[in-house]
């Protein structure tokens, strides 16, 4: 009898043991160039000088930060917002059931933190075992995923459904970055825009079944039911939306420029990646270099932040404003050009390169012209 209880005591010992020992491990740190949340949402250290700010996500309870730490931490779903003092080079994070991480910034390409700079740092487990702690790990590699209550279903006709994605309304900047060093001119006037306004994005682009239902015909080159339309002319997608809302009884429409690279960055979601919702674009992308030179299903990549797909690559998708050049002041609810020649459409396609998959990537076209890489996505306003 002694020697059971022995056993059961350092059975009992070594499994505390191993729940309280998990380390964690730092997955990725980045500058997130077009996040402006730390001017957004700014706070000032003790010398009145603006912070920078650390969005760390990971799947579990951050108990403690120190550092050069500016109080108190925030902390929404899986994600904790730490201020830190302009310059600062590290930092320790305690969690709950961790050992205490220490974070050089230097390992991991950033020599210090700016001020009015936002940065993301995605923590997860390292060794050690515990069914709560694997699950957590499973969860931070998965993709991010989007509340039934932020995603709407709208039937349009004979089982034929369109379902919609919330976006929060924000601010971020606009263009192409340093980091875009194969950017177009036109794509590099980066600016400040705020959206004050919420509204609904497609979760997908529209599909060949969608525009079949409505328009009663199919001009897509590559035919099947779940894959997007395509060869459609921006005038022919404002008859199928004019159709549509007569249909249903909403008020759809084409995202403009700024709402569509919006919710392509994620959103006040956005993890700052290179592609809508990874840095590596096989993940998120049907692109010249995985496509097999045609388009695929909807949905069948990796969604962004905010729960969209193929935002980059598929087909490119019309927007509604006119196609010019960007403004460098700040803008409020921009819609473009007040008129142009041609019209904006974005997103890349199947038939792209991977450098040209970024996400300020903007073309213009002729209204009336149709390509089998050209498609569409719809808003729907709160």
């Amino acid at each position: 009898m002694i020697k059971r209880i022995l056993v059961f005591v350092i059975f009992a010992w070594l499994v505390h043991l191993n729940v309280f020992s998990q380390e964690l491990k730092v997955k990725s740190f980045i500058l997130a160039a077009t996040d402006i949340s730390a001017q957004a949402q700014p706070r000032k250290d003790l010398n009145g000088e603006p912070c920078a700010l650390l969005k760390v996500q990971f799947v579990g309870d951050i108990l403690n930060v120190k550092g050069n730490v500016i109080l108190p931490l925030l902390k929404e779903d899986y994600e904790t917002w730490v201020y830190l003092t302009h310059g600062s080079r590290q930092m320790q994070v305690t969690a709950k059931n961790y050992l205490p991480l220490m974070i050089k910034f230097a390992d991991y390409g950033v020599e210090s933190v700016e001020k009015n700079r936002t940065y993301v740092l995605v923590l997860s487990q390292m060794g050690g075992y515990s069914a709560e702690a694997t699950s957590s790990a499973s969860t931070m590699n998965a993709p991010s995923k989007t509340s039934s209550a932020d995603v709407i279903t709208i039937p349009i006709k004979d089982g034929v459904n369109i379902e919609m994605v919330k976006v929060e309304a924000g601010t971020f900047m606009m263009g192409a970055t340093s980091e875009d060093k194969n950017a177009s001119a036109d794509e590099k006037t980066i600016h400040q825009v705020t959206l004050t306004h919420g509204y609904y994005m497609g979760k997908y682009e529209v599909t060949q079944a969608q525009w079949q239902v409505v328009m009663g015909s199919n001009p897509s080159y590559f035919k099947g039911n779940n894959l997007p339309v395509e060869q459609v002319s921006w005038d022919d997608s404002q008859e199928f939306i004019a159709k549509l809302n007569s249909m249903t009884g909403k008020k759809f429409r084409l995202p403009s420029e700024a709402e569509w690279e919006y919710a392509a960055r994620g959103g006040m979601k956005s993890r700052g990646y290179r592609y809508s919702g990874s840095s590596k674009i096989s993940d998120v992308a049907w692109y010249g270099g995985n496509s097999g030179s045609t388009t695929h299903p909807v949905g069948t990549k990796q969604p962004n932040e905010l729960g969209l797909y193929d935002m980059s690559g598929n087909v490119c998708e019309w927007c509604q404003d006119w196609y010019g050049d960007y403004s460098s002041s700040s803008q409020i609810n921009p819609t473009g050009v007040v008129s142009g020649e041609f019209r904006v459409y974005r997103g890349t396609c199947w038939v792209d390169d991977e450098e040209s998959c970024c996400l300020p990537c903007r073309l213009p076209d002729t209204q009336d012209s149709g390509h089998y890489d050209l498609g569409l996505r719809l808003v729907l306003s709160e």
